[in-house]
């Protein structure tokens, strides 16, 4: 493991991180968060950091900027926190901030926003020109689609690589995503939308090993990149605001997935109880609690639901 650290607790920082890669953990934004906290060492400068105790060096670190979401002010003392505890074992004196000084919000009053087939349709007709770089505007069409007809979490679309796609038998393998790994359908139209995706792709590119999805330098994109991709589309065809976090968020495409596989389930009028686990393991939950996150009700969802009550009732009553 390379030295990501610079601070006068860089051995302590790069040893924390180890032990959690040791555990099995893959340990990304939070080492985001010890990189944020290292480099913050650092411009405090040597004197600065002597001078301060730790309390006050953890809490002014947690308030450098007043702006926060309380979740992510929460996430960061989590992440800070388990790294004291590391010092603990070996500094018996070791300070450790409470898990209450920045405490979770729980409450989330944010509604997933769920697309329409239109909003897909525009998204994907703007896809081709969002920008002058064609393989990369083809890369964003794909991901859309492969985003929205199979609800992968942006993670799992970043690490694909050409060895996890079988077009013959038209499966995606995820492979090690929250400690499984699984295999995604996906129908015939989607698998001619990679087939046309591959085939414009450069042949250096096709090695077994190489990204799916690359951006126009033709490096892997990150979960980063197709957010902020997808934002900037969403932008141009007007569902979200020229700037600010108002409007729909990228990941509500997986939110639409659960929502439209419902709703296709509620006209088909299959049993609902047999079929919800089927959309959990293939969404990659471990239960279907984790999947009842995602299925936002909707008028048509509904509209759908009450027609299905309504003829159940009526059924029940002409045999009273």
């Amino acid at each position: 493991m390379s030295i990501r650290f610079h601070s006068f607790l860089a051995a302590e920082l790069q040893a924390f991180l180890q032990h959690k890669r040791a555990l099995g953990f893959g340990y990304e934004r939070p080492e985001g968060t010890l990189r944020n906290f290292d480099r913050y060492l650092r411009r405090l400068g040597p004197a600065e950091v002597k001078r301060l105790p730790w309390d006050q060096l953890i809490e002014r670190w947690l308030g450098r900027s007043p702006h926060r979401k309380a979740i992510s002010v929460a996430l960061d003392l989590k992440t800070i926190r388990q790294f004291c505890l590391f010092r603990l074992r070996y500094d018996p004196v070791a300070f450790v901030p409470g898990s209450d000084w920045a405490p979770a919000q729980r409450k989330f009053h944010f509604v997933p926003h769920i697309f329409s087939r239109v909003d897909i349709q525009r998204m994907l007709k703007k896809s081709g020109r969002l920008t002058r770089w064609p393989s990369y505007n083809r890369c964003l069409r794909l991901l859309l689609l492969v985003l929205y007809c199979t609800g992968l979490r942006f993670g799992e679309a970043a690490r694909l690589r050409m060895t996890d796609i079988d077009l013959n038998r038209r499966l995606l393998i995820i492979r090690h995503s929250k400690g499984r790994t699984r295999l995604v359908p996906f129908r015939a139209d989607l698998a001619k939308e990679f087939e046309r995706y591959l085939e414009s792709r450069p042949a250096r590119s096709s090695f077994p090993e190489s990204p799916v999805f690359l951006n126009r330098y033709g490096q892997a994109h990150s979960t980063k990149t197709i957010s902020n991709g997808l934002r900037q589309l969403m932008r141009k065809i007007g569902l979200k605001g020229a700037r600010g976090r108002e409007g729909p968020r990228p990941y509500d495409l997986r939110h639409t997935f659960a929502v439209h596989r419902l709703t296709r389930w509620y006209r088909q009028g299959v049993d609902l109880s047999r079929r919800l686990p089927w959309l959990s393991v293939y969404m990659g939950h471990a239960s279907i609690l984790g999947t009842e996150t995602y299925l936002t009700a909707t008028p048509e969802l509904l509209a759908l639901s009450a027609r299905r009550f309504e003829a159940r009732y009526r059924r029940r009553n002409r045999f009273l």
